[in-house]
């Protein structure tokens, strides 16, 4: 088992780290078996058929406690917040909106079917939200209370502005990561400046096979592995030119990995990537305590709790704490 700091310190266990990789589930199991690791989500033999779909995702977010956010008000933006991490890394997610999951099914039905019908368009039921079930697109969380959810291209603006010069930020294929059931797939994002201190990690290109990929100021994102519980299989009615779920009961409900990815904006000692107040609280959002918390429960706050410090943080600022609403609670 190796340790992984992430966030604003806090430590998780990784099985294996795969550096200057993002292996697609396949891969990993090769690798895994190579180093006899024994992890049984991975290795399930059978899983219910699943969608693979393609989403373009604009939006990135940060969560964090009540100490982080604390941290945050006073420095007016993000710091690494551990002097022992090399290099120093500021840890965000994507966030896959609503929207992301409807114009991502709209490409998939394409890709399956592409010459349906009007009528089959039609007939045609939502069914890539059922899917949407791990941890990665819901509106809890595993790490805290509070959510930033910053514009990708904002955030890559100031980062460029404040911290390469004004020059554009430099993207490699990072890290895989494989837990206990998640794999995280990692993207490093660094000054123009410091090429050579990160040369070893290949550059992040518009790859159409890569589980990342970057085009056009969003982040291409294939997830490998994108339920929670594999409650439902997906089923495609050839005939009809429809995509159907079908629920599952009982033993075919399968526990399996489930992936996301990471973007590490890499930071020298001191620097903060600074944001006005009032930017912060507009992109500030309450979230709900989420399952196989990765911070202590007593950590979390309720809404209450939570409105209460904000109001302390950000006396000025009139408006309400609102709160996170993506796609699912947990």
């Amino acid at each position: 088992m190796e340790k992984h700091v992430e966030g604003r310190g806090y430590i998780t266990h990784v099985y294996y780290t795969y550096n200057s990789q993002h292996l697609k589930l396949g891969d990993l199991k090769e690798k895994a078996r190579e180093r006899d690791l024994v992890n049984k989500r991975l290795f399930k033999e059978y899983i219910p058929a699943y969608p693979r779909p393609e989403f373009h995702v604009t939006h990135l977010k940060h969560d964090t406690t009540g100490a982080g956010l604390e941290g945050i008000r006073r420095d007016n933006g993000f710091r690494d917040p551990d002097p022992e991490e090399s290099p120093r890394l500021l840890w965000w997610s994507l966030m896959v909106r609503p929207e992301d999951i409807q114009s991502a099914e709209r490409r998939l039905l394409e890709q399956i079917y592409p010459d349906r019908t009007e009528e089959q368009i039609q007939k045609q039921q939502s069914f890539l939200g059922k899917f949407a079930t791990s941890p990665a697109f819901l509106d809890s969380s595993r790490l805290g209370s509070y959510r930033f959810t910053f514009p990708l291209e904002e955030l890559l603006t100031a980062y460029s502005q404040q911290l390469c010069s004004g020059a554009q930020p430099v993207m490699r294929v990072f890290k895989t990561f494989l837990y206990k059931q998640k794999v995280m797939y990692a993207v490093l994002v660094h000054s123009p400046a410091n090429q050579e201190l990160f040369s070893e990690y290949p550059l992040l290109t518009d790859d159409p096979n890569a589980i990342c990929a970057y085009r056009d100021g969003r982040f291409i994102w294939r997830p490998e592995a994108m339920c929670g519980t594999h409650s439902q299989e997906l089923v495609l009615r050839q005939d009809e030119k429809q995509v159907e779920v079908m629920e599952l009961f009982g033993r075919d409900c399968e526990f399996y990995v489930w992936d996301d990815v990471a973007i590490a904006l890499h930071v020298e000692d001191g620097q903060v990537l600074t944001f006005g107040s009032d930017r912060l609280k507009e992109n500030l959002t309450y979230c709900e305590t989420g399952t196989r918390l990765i911070r202590p429960e007593e950590e979390f706050r309720d809404f209450e709790d939570a409105t209460d410090l904000v109001k302390k943080l950000w006396p000025e600022y009139p408006s309400p704490l609102e709160r996170s609403l993506n796609i699912h609670a947990s």
